[in-house]
């Protein structure tokens, strides 16, 4: 078996831990690259080890050279660029999961899917991306049936962006087919009558919760919930290695984990 040849940046997170812990068991991947910021106090240190796993060889780097097949980033957007180049520079796939990105940002990822294939997506979950689905259907049932969608999303106390981009993706998802104009993000004093055009967004952060999202389609007399919870961050890891199993037999392009999943 030809092995899959993976560099994971945010090597030293607790995302990127989880990437290499668990791609260290599958039979179809090596670890071949570990990237982390320049200033980062555990560079040199054995990938594998600062994962909780036994030595890889593959010490933390702030730079990629060698041979690869994709990179897995979990990292910053501080370090956006460096992966940007890193891809173009060694014709590496990418599979980019880093959140918070800038519109700037999001338009460079789609020029470097011009050379490589990228799967760009705010949640690695499978069950998440299938929730999207199930909430596409539920808003297209429901669109002119006097419904009122709120969003409701909870993560660990450790989490900078508010909302998620997991939650900011379904709102961008059933407001393209139910027309909502408005996205407002939380309420206080006297808001009044809550109007139809409007998402409402509730960012909970708390302890060390790895992701929930409520999704809310409420009418008079009856409600439908769809929620979907991580238990652990190894779905999120799972996700981008399925991902990564995908992205490197396809094209160049900008693909998403709808792709992955035939959805």
């Amino acid at each position: 078996m030809e092995k899959i040849r993976v560099v994971v940046s945010g090597a030293a997170g607790r995302m990127g831990q989880r990437v290499i812990a668990l791609a260290a068991e599958e039979p179809d991947f090596v670890i071949v690259g570990a990237l982390e910021a320049p200033d980062h106090p555990k560079l040199g240190q054995d990938a594998g080890a600062v994962a909780g796993r036994e030595p890889l060889g593959v010490p933390l780097s702030a730079e990629f050279r060698g041979e690869a097949d994709v990179l897995i980033d979990f990292s910053h957007v501080s370090g956006f660029d460096s992966i940007i180049n890193t891809c173009r520079k060694n014709r590496l796939a990418l599979v980019f999961a880093t959140t918070g990105i800038t519109p700037e940002q999001d338009r460079a990822l789609a020029e470097l899917a011009e050379f490589v294939p990228v799967i760009h997506s705010p949640n690695m979950s499978l069950a998440v991306n299938v929730a999207m689905k199930l909430c596409q259907m539920a808003a297209e049932a429901l669109k002119d049936k006097d419904a009122d969608v709120e969003i409701i999303e909870r993560h660990h106390r450790f989490k900078e962006d508010a909302p998620s981009g997991t939650a900011l993706q379904f709102g961008k998802l059933i407001s393209q087919i139910m027309g909502q104009i408005v996205h407002r993000h939380g309420r206080q004093g006297r808001p009044g009558r809550r109007p139809h055009e409007e998402i409402g967004y509730h960012a909970v952060r708390v302890g060390d919760n790895p992701g929930e999202h409520t999704i809310v389609f409420g009418l008079l007399g009856e409600t439908l919930e769809i929620t979907v919870r991580a238990t652990n961050r190894d779905a999120y890891a799972k996700g981008a290695l399925a991902a990564a199993r995908f992205i490197v037999k396809q094209p160049p392009g900008l693909y998403g984990m709808r792709d992955v999943l035939g959805l």
